[in-house]
């Protein structure tokens, strides 16, 4: 197996353990202990550290905590620095623009340039060694972006896992430095595997067939890991195929065939105690953390920094005969090799050891951190060359919630300074611009009392209570609409959002954020014409919670608490500002305006909660609206995470640009290409549908039957995967096939300079299996002069055309005509060719060995579930009548016996029907039922004479029913 060393074993340990003690009992003037003598091998450095420790000192080694072995004059190490998008929870650090937004540069050169600055800065607080510091850095997040639905949409990179590769592995080039043997930083690809909800994300399953899992989710992290790019994955919270990740064997079995260096796998946040916690897979901890270990993961992060609960399940686990030491080895041997590769026991730190703090935020990296969202943002729609501005009509108002102001997500560092869009267009102007976030002022006056609900003022606020008799500054509260009525309410009296500290409700908050984001409130319109407000915190959601959440007076001083419905107060919702009067007065009679509305990355979906809808909030809706009545040079930014169905806003507004949330510089970034001084070069990195209709259920994973991702997708998107528009145009010339890929001509037939991204699709047009309409298998960013030509080569060799064949289990290049299709979006295709390649023809199935029934072609009323706790997949029936189809079968002059390894707790059948699922029965097996879904036993059946030629298959299961293997002999 790669990446996995053999240890020494027998005498060869002995010797080796009486040179180490030897070697200990050297003086120091001897030299360097051969674990610190950078001219040995990586290999050679590890088996001597590793022979030097006692187990117990290895057992500690498996916790995200590593404490310090002073006798060695080792250091504590931690796993797990944050850095998506810039190093996270250390400080004011450079913040770059969310990863959805680093990804749609398209730019892999760039993306290596923001992973090699986030790199130093990791470096740089090295020297520091803040809480939290670690250079294992979990980053870069490759799960695909199947439904933009999933509330982490932002950290992800593409739908694709072609371009999720690509910029994946260029950012991960950029963190360790380039060589795998003198790392910069030890990144740590997240989430192995198929993590994309995050509703009851610990205990949903996520089904992945097999050519889903090899085309698609496996597609998107074995890019990085074959590259030493990535130097370890982390397991998911998820389970797949009814296995939580945390156990599944994929990580020894598949992630460590992709490189021979050793990989250091780490568990999520609290993922070894859903084990025996909410997922009920395995009985104790130790049971789960030795199942655990012997599946391929190294480290445990669990129980926070306290080591001591992993290191007693692992010791209980060895005394139990659950492990053994060797186990042990083996994933400490993998750690230490990563510490090794990082320096950390060479001399001065070794090759990154000199950097400093000074790097941190440096010019160069506010300058890349500009740069890439100036890259990142995309050009939707520019009717009537609405875009650019004129720097001559300087008039500007700049309105909507996020006018004014930048958003940080979790995963962000604090922002050392904050370029705001309306501070951008000020200082590209030269002058001040009219500002209007276009909300609601409003005051909360209790009708049954007459008070009014009234906050703090200073920064520290102060507890909400209902003690004014009139409106004053201190009752007046500007409401943000986010969309699904929840609002935040931010105070007149001192600008701090109103939140909630378990106790009581404050004004000091000067963002909404937080784990529970306990900012967020609805106000409820009530038959009688008050409302009632509703605190909706994201604990309120969690399984625990039991209080009540409408807020009414609860002591005599009119404090506000949560109390039950009943006891509820009625607010009479007075507006004292409206929002959509203060914008429209704003923009009447500017030259532009520039509207500016989004999201609330701590709002709209995010890690533990996905989304229900897309669409931008109704008061935002309204606000651009009515904005665009009043001023018809209006264009709108629309600043978030992810696709978003725009409704009618599409056709009423000339131009649309999209941003992430895009860091420090995001001001300057938009400023730049509204006013033409950067020219839009960003791709949308996922389809942007019209409406919620256009997808299935956030569970399902089976991309190729619901006809998800635009490789499959047959309807018509807002915008399609690919998409962005520029100032300039470019013209294709014919494509050329030449050795190792396809050339083609693109000219700049603009008169402004521009980057255009030439996107390369294929489509096989026949084929056993269904296939792609179109499939992303190269890219290239070109930069052009206005008239200028270049010839730009894509790469394509007919082994990228494999796909997965699930009656062989192996990849395949089917012989036949493919389309070449290439362009500026997966829809806007401009030149095309075809390629007939000589590859095999897939040949009939062959049932008569053992099938694993997973390699079905089709199903109905299936799931897809674990054959054992150890390892393997099986299906299981979730009703009567579910059937699996295994098309094209060779039964020759006839099949006499249907063989099934089968488990269920009920009795039920398998019936062989030819066809289709009511085709003719050629014979059913029967079972009592094994009393246990892990009990598997052999059933048979005699086959009619029917059961002959080539055929379809179809076998037909009872409810409960779980089919491991069958055959037809």
């Amino acid at each position: 197996m790669k990446g996995t060393r053999r240890r020494p074993g027998g005498t060869l340990v002995l010797a080796l353990a009486l040179v180490a003690s030897l070697a200990a009992a050297v003086p120091a003037t001897a030299g360097p202990l051969p674990f610190r003598d950078p001219s040995r091998s990586v290999d050679q450095r590890v088996d001597d550290l590793l022979g030097r420790l006692t187990l117990a000192e290895k057992i500690s080694l498996l916790h995200q905590h590593q404490p310090a072995i002073p006798r060695l004059g080792i250091r504590s190490f931690r796993t797990g620095t944050e850095a998506l998008h810039g190093v996270a929870w250390l400080g004011e650090t450079t913040v770059f623009p969310q990863a959805i937004g680093l990804a749609s540069t398209w730019d892999p050169e760039l993306m290596e340039r923001v992973g090699s600055a986030v790199g130093d800065e990791a470096r740089g607080f090295q020297r520091e060694r803040p809480d939290g510091w670690g250079l294992n850095l979990w980053a870069p997040v490759v799960n695909l972006l199947r439904d933009p639905r999933w509330g982490r949409n932002e950290e992800g990179y593409s739908e694709d896992p072609e371009l999720t590769g690509a910029v994946s592995t260029a950012y991960g080039k950029g963190l360790t430095g380039g060589d795998p043997d003198h790392l910069k930083t030890a990144p740590t690809l997240k989430h192995y595997l198929a993590n994309n909800n995050e509703w009851h994300r610990t205990t949903t399953s996520s089904e992945l067939r097999p050519r889903v899992a090899k085309e698609y989710d496996e597609a998107a992290f074995r890019p990085a890991i074959e590259a030493d790019a990535a130097t370890g994955v982390m397991s998911s919270y998820n389970l797949v195929n009814g296995r939580p990740a945390t156990v599944n064997p994929d990580l020894n079995d598949v992630v460590r065939t992709w490189t021979d260096r050793d990989l250091l796998n780490v568990t999520d946040a609290f993922a070894p105690a859903n084990l025996p916690g909410d997922q009920r897979y395995h009985p104790t901890l130790a049971e789960g953390d030795a199942a655990a270990l012997k599946a391929g993961i190294d480290s445990f992060t669990d129980n926070g920094a306290d080591s001591g609960p992993t290191v007693t399940a692992v010791t209980s686990a060895l005394e139990q005969g659950l492990l053994a030491e060797s186990d042990i080895d083996t994933a400490v041997s993998h750690i230490l090799s990563v510490r090794v590769r990082l320096g950390e026991f060479d001399p001065g730190g070794g090759r990154y050891g000199a950097i400093d703090k000074s790097v941190i935020n440096s010019p160069e990296h506010r300058q890349l951190a500009r740069e890439a969202a100036t890259e990142g943002a995309v050009l939707l729609k520019n009717q009537a060359r609405a875009l650019p501005l004129k720097a001559s009509e300087k008039d500007v108002a700049v309105v909507g919630p996020l006018a004014d102001t930048l958003y940080t997500d979790w995963y962000s560092g604090t922002l050392p300074y904050a370029v705001t869009p309306a501070d951008g267009i000020a200082a590209k102007l030269g002058r001040d611009v009219t500002i209007s976030e276009g909300v609601d002022r409003i005051t909360l006056r209790n009708t049954a009392t007459g008070s009014y609900v009234t906050a703090g003022t200073g920064t520290a606020g102060a507890a909400l209570t209902e003690s004014a008799a009139s409106p004053t500054l201190e009752a007046r509260f500007d409401v943000f609409d986010w969309g699904q009525g929840v609002l935040t309410l931010r105070s007149a009296a001192n600008g701090r959002y109103v939140g909630y500290n378990w106790s009581n409700f404050v004004n000091d908050q000067v963002q909404p954020g937080g784990w529970f984001a306990q900012q967020q409130f609805k106000l409820e319109a009530q038959p009688d014409g008050t409302y009632l407000l509703r605190y909706a915190g994201y604990e309120t959601e969690e399984p625990w919670w039991s209080n009540p959440v409408y807020l009414g007076p609860t002591g005599s001083d009119g404090t506000l608490g949560l109390v039950p419905k009943e006891q509820a107060a009625h607010y009479a919702k007075d507006v004292v500002r409206s929002g959509l009067s203060e914008a429209v007065a704003a923009v009447r009679g500017r030259d532009t305006a520039v509207v500016v509305v989004g999201s609330n990355p701590s709002i709209n979906g995010r890690e533990a909660h996905d989304r229900t809808d897309m669409a931008l909030a109704p008061a935002q809706e309204a606000l651009v609206r009515a904005v665009r009545k009043a001023n018809p040079n209006t264009v709108v930014i629309v600043e978030n995470s992810y696709p978003t169905t725009l409704g009618s806003l599409q056709k009423e507004v000339p131009a649309v640009l999209w941003t992430s949330h895009a860091g420090q510089e995001t001001g300057n970034a938009l400023a730049d290409l509204l006013y033409g001084d950067a020219n839009p070069s960003g791709r949308l990195t996922q389809t942007w549908y019209r409406s919620e209709a256009d997808l299935p259920s956030i569970l399902d994973y089976d991309i190729i039957k619901s006809d998800r991702t635009y490789q499959y997708f047959t309807g018509r998107p807002l915008h399609p995967f690919g998409h962005g528009l520029s100032y300039t145009t470019f013209r294709y010339g014919g494509l050329r096939h030449v050795s190792g890929g396809y050339e083609v001509k693109v000219t700049n037939t603009g008169s402004r300079a521009g980057d255009e991204v030439v996107q390369l699709y294929t489509h096989q047009r026949a084929s056993r299996d269904k296939q792609p309409l179109k499939q992303l298998k190269a890219f290239q960013r070109v930069s052009l002069k206005p008239g200028e030509t270049k010839t730009v080569r894509l790469r394509l060799t007919p082994s990228d055309l494999a796909h997965w064949d699930v009656t062989r289990s192996k990849w395949v290049v089917e012989t036949g005509t493919y389309d070449i299709l290439v362009g500026a979006s997966s829809s806007d295709i401009r030149s095309s060719a075809s390629w007939q390649v000589r590859g095999e023809t897939i040949p009939p199935r062959d049932l008569s060995a053992a099938t694993r029934a997973e390699n079905f072609d089709d199903y109905a009323g299936t799931r897809l579930v674990d054959e054992s706790t150890v390892r393997g997949t099986a299906v299981e029936a979730t009703a009567d009548g579910s059937w699996l189809s295994f098309e094209d079968t060779r039964l020759g002059a006839g099949a006499t016996r249907l063989t099934a390894r089968v488990s269920g707790t009920s009795p039920g059948t398998i019936e062989v029907r030819l066809g289709s699922p009511t085709g003719p029965v050629a014979g059913t097996a029967h079972t009592a039922g094994t009393g246990s879904p892990y009990t598997y036993e052999t059933v048979t059946a005699d086959l009619s004479a029917a059961a002959k030629g080539r055929n379809d298959v179809y076998l037909v299961l009872s409810k409960g029913l779980r089919l491991s293997t069958f055959g037809l002999r």
